[in-house]
């Protein structure tokens, strides 16, 4: 491949960052303008600015889940009506889990870019709704058909050449449980997209739409130049791993396999996860375009991690996704809680190459979002609310390091967990402990990141749904690394009515009721034998690990 003519290296760069830099505008953006914690706080969105052809110029930092997703909208939305449907000032909507891949509540909103009559792209934004209109409020973690779990949009216009699609808003605002907040987190969105129209105009304006393709084929270029060398360092052959979810939410007895196998030949990659479980009756299913987008994550995180996401990336990488799969809903199945095989299918991903890239993979996180959803009435201002969070929880270690602790996990990216003291503002729950979970990360030579514990103490009768995942097939070690400690969540623990429960739906509690929720850890890496006394003592006194387990596992005892 040879570089592109007629265009100068420091133009693409200059070019290169302008793109990345407008992305990460129009985030911000998104993120000061929204009005729920799950998007301002949480950070629950990303954005990018696609050319014309729905390929990628730049993408902010965000969820790693929807990486190469954002096009799959405004695709969608060109093969349904056409290429002329694309007109100045529109602005679409779209959140059906068939096309988007993820759930109801994550709302895509997007619109094209003109510079005089040409159209020179599309902007584009996701963000977590906190409420769709679901049978339960902000989500069901029993749901059974995409029919319960809310509003579904195909893509729709909802703004029509500068002017509002009032009847549009209308359906939305009468069918969510909260429509101030919500139709605020859709302007939020209008506004970041409009942010990157603005910046992508000035971009062509300024070097000429002819310098900004070029700059565009080169930055491709070198992306697929890059990736396929990396590809070419892994010898050809067929690798596979296969993983458990405990249960889809409805037959908890259950346990639901992935399977993956990835056939490298020369530069090319395929990940096949046609041999994956049939989609279930609960809600664990997503759409191919999410399970695309899982795959592309695990192969990034080994092929090319410091390369940002763009047109360039994954030409070298095909996918093979069955219909009717768990990876590949068909309508109605349930999609609500659609990113626990995805993670662990990431972690899969480098559970499968490791023998080709031992100093590439790391042993398997915590892998799931570990979901605490509650609603009820807030006494203190009379209005009903509904929160939902992510768990942070250890990542596995890899040659040459231990794993990070209290992380989010790999689906969720720059995801945050929402911090206590805007938790207890918001909400009416007191947040009582809130700490690491030693011994949680698996033993090796270099330790899996460990899990946390938070406890949380309701302050009025409400409802608490719980999802958390992976207590049959924790995270695993690599390499003679150690497995580490699956979740773990106690209600009212020490007390006569004392629950071990990882998911249900709508559970009842009362004031003064206690949900004490502990995260898994990641996995070790190599064997524990070889890990240095200096470093098991360090792990001792920073309370990473107890002394019994620095005596039993690293055989360290005190002194």
């Amino acid at each position: 491949m040879t570089a592109t003519v007629g265009i100068d290296p420091v133009t693409v760069e200059i070019l290169r960052n302008a793109l990345n830099s407008a992305a990460e505008d129009m985030n911000a953006t998104l993120i000061r303008s929204a009005y729920t914690p799950i998007i301002y706080e949480g950070g629950d969105c990303v954005v990018a600015l696609l050319d014309a052809e729905h390929q990628v110029l730049g993408q902010s930092a965000g969820l790693p889940i929807f990486l190469g997703n954002l096009e799959a909208c405004t695709r969608a939305t060109e093969e349904r009506f056409g290429r002329d449907v694309w007109q100045p000032g529109d602005v679409w909507i779209l959140n059906d889990s068939y096309l988007g891949g993820t759930h109801l509540n994550d709302v895509t909103i997007f619109g094209p870019v003109f510079v005089g009559q040409t159209l020179v792209g599309f902007t584009a934004s996701r963000a977590h709704w906190i409420d769709v209109g679901s049978k339960d409020p902000g989500g069901s973690m029993d749901s059974i058909s995409i029919f319960q779990e809310g509003l579904r949009l195909g893509p729709q216009k909802l703004v029509a050449g500068g002017v509002d699609e009032r009847a549009v808003i209308d359906t939305i605002s009468t069918n969510v449980r909260f429509p101030y907040p919500t139709t605020g987190d859709m302007h939020a969105m209008i506004a970041c997209i409009k942010m990157g129209e603005k910046r992508l105009q000035e971009l062509v304006e300024r070097f000429g739409l002819e310098t900004l393709e070029l700059a565009r084929d080169e930055i491709f270029r070198q992306t697929e130049l890059l990736e396929r060398a990396m590809i070419a360092e892994i010898p050809d052959g067929v690798y596979t791993a296969e993983g458990v979810l405990d249960n889809d939410g409805v037959d908890l007895d259950s346990p639901i396999p992935i399977r993956l196998k990835i056939t490298v030949t020369g530069e090319e990659i395929d990940f096949d996860v046609t041999e994956s479980a049939d989609q279930t009756v609960g809600p664990v299913n997503c759409g191919v375009s999410q399970a695309v987008s899982a795959l592309r994550v695990g192969y990034k995180l080994l092929v090319s991690p410091d390369l940002p996401g763009n047109g360039g990336s994954f030409r070298s990488m095909t996918t093979q996704v069955r219909e009717g799969s768990v990876l590949g809903a068909r309508s109605p199945a349930a999609c609500q809680w659609y990113f626990s095989h995805l993670g662990l299918l990431i972690d899969m991903v480098a559970r499968a190459l490791a023998p080709a890239l031992p100093d590439h993979v790391a042993g398997a996180s915590h892998g799931d979002s570990m979901i605490i959803l509650t609603a009820g009435v807030d006494p203190r201002v009379d209005r009903e609310f509904v929160s939902l969070e992510a768990t942070v929880g250890g990542w596995g270690a890899w040659n040459g390091s231990d794993g990070e602790t209290a992380l989010i996990n790999n689906v969720n990216g720059s995801l945050k967990d929402i911090p206590i003291e805007v938790h207890e503002t918001r909400y009416p729950w007191r947040i009582t402990e809130y700490r690491i979970r030693p011994d949680s990360g698996g033993a090796g030579r270099w330790r899996g990141g460990n899990g946390v514990v938070r406890t949380y103490e309701a302050q009025t009768d409400l409802s608490v749904s719980l999802w958390f995942e992976r207590s049959r097939q924790p995270a695993w070690g690599l390499f003679g690394g150690d497995d580490a400690i699956g979740p773990e969540v106690i209600v009212n623990p020490g007390r006569d009515d004392e629950r071990r429960l990882l998911k249900v739906n709508g559970m009842r509690l009362r004031k003064g009721d206690v949900v004490r929720c502990a995260t898994g850890g990641g996995g070790g890496y190599g064997d524990a034998v070889e890990r240095s006394a200096q470093d098991v003592r360090a792990d001792v006194l920073d309370r990473n690990i107890t002394a019994g387990t620095a005596l039993t596992r690293y055989g360290i005892g005190e002194q």
